[in-house]
Formats: structure tokens, sequence, C-alpha cells
């Protein structure tokens, strides 16, 4: 077996770069062959992808988190056509790796042992469309009070996880609102908003359970919707994100959907597998089990 490593030095904190040399050594124990190709800058996974002769490997593997598989996800797809990719491995070392756990895979190790057990499973692929472009994901996106979090907690990255928990804090003294209209599989939904998740799989943040109920290989995304509610609410909800028990809140709503439309005011910015890109209006489809990954 040979696979195409993709590896982010500066994900998890640049923790990325320190493990390289000791996921090496545990791919060359395994006999797994490897061509490895470091990431320079953001978006660099996408440009080696899209010069990589992918029929000379059995597995284009990211080295990375989330935002990583994103863009070797991204570049498979956009530039080698869904019928002539290998299937794609994931060794997490990110901030988040929160689609790594619907593969069950949760370690460095695990990832390497999926490789080396060469068992893989097929993934369902969401998309959505930028003036006219379309872009991939398999863990999800939205818009809202959640990707506001996040951009809050970029400058607070070198915290780790805690950065996102100040995102929230900040986000939620700061809590507004937006009008949105929402279509999903020619159903309406409209009103004040506070965030609006697309998901293709069960978490976010790392460990929150924001969909409990979402598969990978369904054919669906979960669609989860939350109203207007007050700051009090949504500090006693939050806890209950790392539990899956939101749901209690009568605020949120769940839909599963094969496609969905959505405009808001004002314009909101998207956050597909946690890269801050896009903005509303877009549109969301599902593409089943287009890709496979090892797990």
């Amino acid at each position: 077996m040979k696979i195409a490593l993709i590896a982010n030095p500066c994900s998890g904190g640049k923790r990325g770069g320190k493990l390289i040399p000791v996921v090496k050594k545990k791919l060359k124990d395994r006999n797994i062959k490897f061509d490895i190709f470091i990431t320079e800058y953001h978006q660099h996974a996408l440009d080696i992808v899209k010069n990589l002769s992918v029929n000379d490997y059995d597995s284009v593997v990211s080295l990375g988190g989330d935002g990583t598989n994103y863009e070797v996800l991204n570049g498979l797809l956009k530039f080698h056509g869904k019928n002539n990719i290998p299937p794609l491995g994931i060794i997490p070392v990110g901030r988040g790796n929160s689609f790594a756990r619907d593969l069950d895979i949760m370690t460095t190790d695990d990832g390497i042992l999926a490789l080396a057990r060469q068992n893989t499973r097929p993934v369902d692929v969401c998309s959505f469309t930028q003036a006219r472009e379309r872009f991939y994901f398999v863990n999800m996106t939205g818009f809202g009070f959640v990707t506001d979090a996040a951009r809050t907690a970029v400058g607070f990255k070198f915290l780790g996880d805690l950065s996102y928990i100040i995102g929230v804090l900040y986000r939620t003294i700061k809590l507004a609102f937006h009008k949105m209209e929402l279509e999903i599989d020619g159903n309406i939904i409209g009103g004040k908003n506070c965030f609006v998740e697309f998901c293709n799989s069960r978490f976010t943040g790392g460990n929150m359970l924001i969909a409990p109920d979402a598969k990978i290989d369904d054919g669906f995304f979960d669609v989860v919707i939350l109203g207007p509610l007050s700051r009090i609410s949504m500090m006693c909800t939050f806890p209950k994100l790392f539990k899956g028990l939101h749901g209690q809140n009568p605020a949120f709503k769940f839909i599963r959907a094969k496609k969905a439309t959505v405009y808001t005011t004002p314009s909101k910015v998207l956050l597909p597998d946690g890269e801050i890109f896009g903005k509303t209006p877009a549109k969301i489809n599902i593409h089943p089990k287009l890709v496979r990954y090892f797990s």
C-alpha cells in the first residue's frame, strides 16, 4: 500500500509539525509506503492535491484537522473528478477533528490503524454553491451564532479548545439575531434566527454533539436550527451540546433534508468544516456515498 500524505505542520497549535516524524516511523513500522507533502500556507493542501498524480496512490491521507481534510477533499473532487479518486484517510492532529470521530478515529494511532486494516466505508458528501462555484464538505457548514463564535475563537486559538468557549461566551454577551428564509426540500422556514447548521456528521468544535442523529452514509444531511432565545437560555443550553441534549430546548428544530436554499439579512458568513469561507445566500446539496474513507 502506498499513500500520499498531506501534512499540515501548523494544525493543532503546531502539534502537527511535532508529530510528523512520529507518524512517518509508525507508517514504516506498518509497511505503509508514503510520499509526504508538507503544507506551507493556507489552502496549500488544495494546490498540492491539484497537481497530484492520484493514480500513483492507494489513498490520499490528511495529517491535520478538519480544515486540512476539507482542502484535500475539495482538491480531489474539483480537479480529479469523482470517478478518479482513491479512498481518503485521516490522521487527526487538529484542534477539533470533528469529522474523524464519525469514522471512529480519535487519535493518530487510530488513523494509522485504519490505513493498515485497509477497510473503507462509503461517505456522503455535501456541497454548497458560491457564485455558481461548488465547494464540498463532509462535516458541516452553517451560519449565525456558531460561525460568529468560531470567528472570535480564531483570535484565541493559542488557548486550544478553550478558544471556542471564549468565542461562545463573547457572542452570548453580544447575542443578536438575523432574518432568515430557509427552503428545505420545498418547505419554507422564515423569521428571526440565531443559527443554522447543515450537518453531515455529528460533532462540531471537537466533541460538541450538535447533530446526534446524523449519519455520514444515509443520503441526508441534518439541519439544526436555533431560533431566538435569551442569553440565560443560551448559557443553560450550551453545556448540553456536549451530550447532544440541547434539543430539550424548544428553540431548537431538527430536520433531515436532501437540499436547502438559504437567504439571510444581513448576509452571514459560512463555516464549512471549520473553514471561515463563503456567505449567504447559498444552496446546500447532498451527494450520497460520493467518496470512501478508511475507518
